[in-house]
């Protein structure tokens, strides 16, 4: 195993530096009505680093990328996605996760610094909590003052905060990030076990200048600030010289992360068309929401083995206001790569599928408003939301685009990429999880292949 050289010197000038363990007691003294007069003080001694960090797509919720057709500006912004659907219309309860304050309609100022949230990131407390429909204000239970004067390096929890909770609860979007991984054991995650590694999240997520690495794939398809296993890993880390010819073309993650959800339930469907009906409430065998009047119906689960796809780093996304067809399932986002391309491996995936509203007349996805005032939650009218919601995005405004008056429902589905919760290697797949006569995990001729290659005897890689 190779040492991360730069992970280890950037942690060592961090550790040493002024305002990492300092008391600021006397510094940030309060009392403070406001997190943005937290960040008042902050910015006194710290101005280049709240520039630096308004430069980042924490605070711009968007980044330009290279799609295979085309250059977008695409981020949490302007996503849609087949969970809540889109963060326009809807800002005050999706912004709640954004690192500043205040961000409650398309009128937020990302050139104001005072609306930086300095807070959520380096709170050592575990104290420090945001309201959750207060557009990214802090809950009025949270002590500024105390919080405000025990700052430090990031830890998981600050990451998690947001990171484990996406989509409006415990483990929802990713799979692979759930409360479980604030204080993981070493068979939830090798690497972030608390009584082995005891990786931060910034240890792979290398930061600098307030730019942390590495991108979610549902809202940074381009992939243009990657982060990988080679890191700290040799490109040829087994004994066996059979399993590093595999690493050519099937990724660490496949073998080392066998299943995801390990510990919490994560979010495998929502189908919107159901809501709205006066069925029963409904819970699952996780005490989880299976049914909900305001959402539709939902299926969860536990330790879910992944679905698997050619990867090369890059992967394509549907943008506002594309069009769509409703009698085939729209991939919201999806991973480039094939068997031909040298550059891609297989690589494990939660795939999220839903069912969505969208325009019949304009044949385009519908960002309805489903939170606040005339919203779905409040209305149960989707012709209003759907009327509301394209008022209130600014794509749609952008493009000339308005609700038609129909609507319908359609499939669609996310792809998202698993990386974390990597098993111990005694756990890691064995060749029989994937070469046997009944059939192993992958699908062999939905990557290309003619069949098993061991069994016939073609490579880990060929092209048709």
């Amino acid at each position: 195993m190779k040492t991360p050289i730069f992970p280890l010197l950037l942690g060592l000038l961090i550790s040493s530096s002024s305002w990492a363990g300092q008391d600021h007691s006397e510094i940030l003294s309060g009392p403070f009505a406001s997190g943005s007069e937290v960040t008042s003080q902050c910015i006194e001694c710290h101005e280049e680093h709240a520039t630096a960090f308004m430069k980042s797509s924490h605070w711009t919720w968007e980044l330009e990328q290279q799609l295979p057709d085309r250059t977008v500006k695409r981020g949490k912004k302007n996503t849609i996605n087949n969970f809540c659907v889109a963060v326009s219309s809807n800002e005050p309860r999706c912004t709640s996760c954004h690192a500043g304050y205040g961000w409650k309609d398309n009128n937020f100022d990302f050139n104001d610094m005072t609306k930086v949230d300095c807070l959520i990131c380096h709170d050592t407390t575990g104290t420090y909590v945001k309201d959750p429909a207060g557009a990214g204000e802090v809950a009025a239970k949270a002590n500024l003052t105390r919080v405000a004067q025990n700052v430090g390096r990031p830890v998981r929890d600050n990451c998690g905060s947001c990171h484990f909770f996406g989509g409006g609860g415990d483990g929802v979007k990713h799979g692979d990030l759930d409360s479980s991984m604030s204080y993981p054991d070493k068979a939830t995650d090798v690497h972030m076990d608390t009584d082995g590694n005891d990786f931060q999240c910034q240890d792979c997520h290398v930061t600098q200048d307030h730019q942390i690495t590495g991108n979610a794939m549902g809202v940074s398809p381009g992939g243009d600030n990657p982060i990988g296993c080679s890191n700290c890993h040799e490109a040829e880390p087994h004994k066996k010289a059979k399993l590093n010819q595999h690493s050519q073309a099937i990724a660490c993650q496949t073998c080392h992360i066998p299943v995801f959800a390990k510990n919490e339930p994560t979010k495998m469907s929502w189908d919107w068309s159901t809501a709205g009906s006066d069925r029963p409430q409904t819970v699952d065998q996780y005490g989880k929401h299976s049914y909900m009047k305001k959402k539709g119906d939902f299926v969860w689960a536990k330790s879910v083995t992944p679905e698997y796809a050619w990867y090369n780093g890059k992967a394509d996304a549907y943008m506002p206001g594309d069009k769509m067809d409703a009698k085939v399932t729209t991939k919201l986002t999806y991973p480039l790569g094939s068997i031909s391309d040298p550059q891609a491996k297989i690589a494990p995936f939660k795939v999220h599928t839903g069912k969505q509203i969208f325009d019949k007349k304009h044949n385009i996805f519908i960002t309805p408003k489903v939170f606040g005032k005339g919203g779905y939650w409040k209305t149960f009218d989707w012709a209003k939301a759907a009327e509301l919601g394209m008022q209130q995005n600014a794509t749609m405004v952008e493009k000339g685009i308005s609700f038609s008056g129909e609507y319908g429902f359609a499939a669609t589905e996310m792809w998202w990429p698993i990386n974390h919760m990597v098993s111990p290697k005694s756990a890691a797949l064995q060749c029989k999880d994937c070469h046997n006569a009944k059939g192993g995990r992958l699908d062999w001729q939905a990557l290309g292949y003619d069949g098993d290659p061991m069994k016939n005897k073609t490579g880990v890689r060929h092209a048709r």
